[in-house]
């Protein structure tokens, strides 16, 4: 974790060292261990250092060439040093001394611009090129660390952060209204742009020329969603898949300074927890420090059993939060003091105290399970496909299998992923075939066979016309379809940027997958990743802490995603593959734990305990700015429907919890649109 600045003047002026500075200190909570700058002309560039690997002690930054011709800024940590390093004419010298980015700028050097294609780990870095007079700037394949920029013809502009972009006198903050409506309708897969109308964000696994003749983007790499792994046995996945793994969290274990990991009890958290446990213990390396949540007063949110029983393997120093004495709205000025955008997730306070926890540990270093659901995948999916092969006595097995590892009703399997091929085998009069399904289903699952056939056969031989004017008449009497905009939107606003429009075009999931890797592509390359991701860092920023995502391994990414379905779901438990891998390093009730805790009950408490009087005034007195852009008729009502007593449903908290956010954040930064 680090911080680092940029400027480039298109029309002669030169860059003022003041200016450079004042970007730096904005992003002092990033780099504490030391800044500086450089610049020359109208080129400028600027780094603040946070010390965490070995070479980072001896690092300095901003870097210039042996020749002079290069300068280079960086926030990385480069994981195959092993294989850069002979490949670059580097393995000379003590390995020790020679920085991650020497490492990136012998890169360019003897690969030019093509050099992200040949780099492991987390980086988001900018090359300043003397001789072509042009800014090369590249981010990693899963966006771990952010780059944001400015763009016009007077100037180029590029941070860690957006907050050092808007010190610059010429960036105004203006609001980008298109971004308010993708935070009202949860759609995040915009990459590009922020919440700020002249900022934004270079994509994950993009690199970037930027020069008077303009800026060019590409996309150095992506996933490929038709690769398939065939390997001899379940033993040959499984011990491929604990050899990446393994290798995932050894290279985000390499550190100077203490390292901890953020222990839920959950098997994502605790595989990376046990892993990395081991390997400190096999290198001799100091104890892992531990911090987790706790919810004494929550029950049902309490994890301490699985927690515990990772901890009994030893070799682990424990922290613990209170998180049950927490809300999602009471630290909000001091978040915002770092984060610079709105909020998404409900849960971000709960990451704020770990990583104050973690701080107070004297931890530099911290590993998460971060998304290891999407990562490895629970290969749901697989039901259409087994739907779709007419294999239904798999798809009864599996349905009544997963029925009992989780909440899921094999009715609802049925209903999710079998309805269409059933449908479809008596559209095409295939009775013989339909009554093999209902017979494997009726014999599996109970299902009635009167049931099967009236809700799956008849009904599909509905004519067209007739199914027609049933959809009409659901919709109402004109006909037109349900819009995609929350009813949470202003409905003038989201006229006024199309917003329906945008959510149809970039909405990729209106289509449901039919395979499981199809679904495991999909949930990957899904813009919610990335953002979540740009929080998680300012979120560890903000107390000079580095996050490292062991799941967000481009190997394992690969890997996974190119798994046969069996794979990740079989015989009832999803992410097999993980579960077989570490059968010797996770204890057996996390290895075979369905489900997991949520922690919904613990956001509502929170929210209606704690901040209740904060709520009342910001839907009911402090509306004005938010007006424009929310249905302050149906936010009104929902919120007296949860406070009725009512049963809660997430629907309704989540609408609170947006518009609340988005209110609270205009109301702090005072932005014009």
């Amino acid at each position: 974790m680090s911080g680092i600045v940029g400027i480039h003047y298109f029309d002669g002026r030169s860059v003022e060292r003041t200016d450079l500075k004042e970007m730096v200190d904005v992003l002092a909570h990033r780099g504490p261990d030391g800044s500086d700058i450089w610049s020359e002309g109208s080129v400028g560039v600027g780094h603040c250092m946070l010390w965490t690997t070995p070479e980072s002690l001896v690092e300095k930054l901003p870097l210039v060439s042996q020749t002079g011709d290069l300068v280079i800024t960086a926030d990385a940590r480069i994981d195959n040093r092993d294989e850069l390093l002979p490949a670059l004419g580097l393995d000379n010298g003590i390995p020790e001394k020679i920085t991650d980015s020497q490492l990136i700028l012998a890169a360019y050097q003897q690969w030019g611009e093509q050099c992200p294609e040949q780099l492991l780990g987390d980086f988001a870095f900018a090359i300043w090129d003397k001789s072509k007079q042009t800014f090369f700037c590249a981010r990693d394949h899963l966006g771990v660390k952010p780059f944001y920029y400015y763009s016009s013809h007077q100037a180029f502009v590029f941070a860690s952060e957006m907050k050092a972009l808007l010190s610059v006198s010429e960036i105004s903050p203006r609001l980008n209204e298109v971004r308010m409506g993708d935070y009202l309708t949860m759609m995040m897969e915009d990459q590009s742009i922020t919440i700020y109308k002249s900022i934004l964000r270079l994509p994950p696994a993009h690199s970037m020329s930027v020069s008077q003749s303009g800026v060019q983007l590409w996309a150095y790499w992506c996933l490929d969603p038709e690769r398939e792994l065939q390997l001899d046995s379940d033993e040959a996945y499984a011990k491929a898949f604990r050899e990446i793994f393994t290798k995932a969290v050894r290279c985000r274990l390499r550190s100077a300074l203490p390292v901890g990991s953020q222990l839920s009890g959950g098997l994502d958290s605790s595989s990376v927890t046990c892993v990395a446990r081991k390997l400190l213990a096999q290198a001799g390396n100091t104890p892992l420090h531990t911090v987790s949540n706790i919810f004494e007063d929550l029950p049902e949110c309490d994890e301490q059993p699985f927690i515990n029983t990772v901890l009994a393997q030893g070799e682990m120093i424990p922290h613990y939060v209170h998180a049950d004495q927490l809300s999602p709205l009471s630290e909000l000025d001091q978040i915002w003091q770092y984060e610079d955008e709105a909020l998404i997730a409900p849960n971000h306070f709960l990451s704020w105290g770990l990583n104050r926890a973690a701080q107070q540990a004297g931890i530099r270093v911290f590993l998460d399970g971060f998304d290891g659901d999407t990562a490895v995948s629970h290969g749901g999916v697989r039901f259409a496909e087994l739907a779709r092969q007419q294999e239904w006595e798999s798809f009864a097995r599996e349905a009544k299998a997963i029925s009992a590892h989780f909440p899921i009703s094999p009715q609802m399997l049925l209903n999710s992923y079998g309805v269409v091929p059933l449908q479809g085998l008596a559209k095409q009069a295939r009775w013989v075939a339909f009554a093999k399904a209902v017979h494997q289903l009726h014999k599996h699952l109970d299902i009635s066979r009167r049931h099967l056939l009236i809700k799956h056969g008849l009904k599909a031989l509905v004519p067209k016309r007739m199914r027609q004017i049933r959809r009409r008449l659901r919709r109402g009497r004109s006909g037109k379809p349900t819009s995609p905009v929350s009813p949470l939107v202003n409905p003038s606003f989201a006229q006024r940027i199309s917003l329906a429009e945008r959510i149809n075009m970039l909405g990729r999931h209106s289509e449901q997958p039919t395979t499981a890797r199809a679904d495991h592509w999909q949930a990957l390359t899904t813009g919610l990743i990335a953002f979540a991701l740009e929080q998680l860092d300012q979120y560890a920023a903000a107390f000079s802490l580095e996050a490292r995502h062991p799941f967000m391994d481009k190997r394992l990414i690969e890997f996974c995603l190119a798994l046969p379905s069996e794979q990740k779901l079989y015989q009832g438990w999803s992410r097999m593959v993980l579960r077989r891998a570490l059968a010797d390093v996770l204890p057996e009730t996390i290895q075979w734990r369905g489900g997991k805790t949520t922690m919904t009950p613990n956001f509502q408490r929170g929210l209606l305990k704690f901040d209740h009087e904060l709520l009342d005034q910001v839907v009911f007195q402090r509306s004005q700015q938010m007006e424009k852009y929310v249905n302050l008729h149906f936010l009104r009502k929902t919120y007296q429907q949860v406070q009725s007593g009512e049963k809660l449903h997430d629907p309704d908290i989540m609408v609170l919890w947006r518009a609340i956010t988005i209110a609270l954040w205009l109301n702090r930064n005072q932005v014009t649109s």
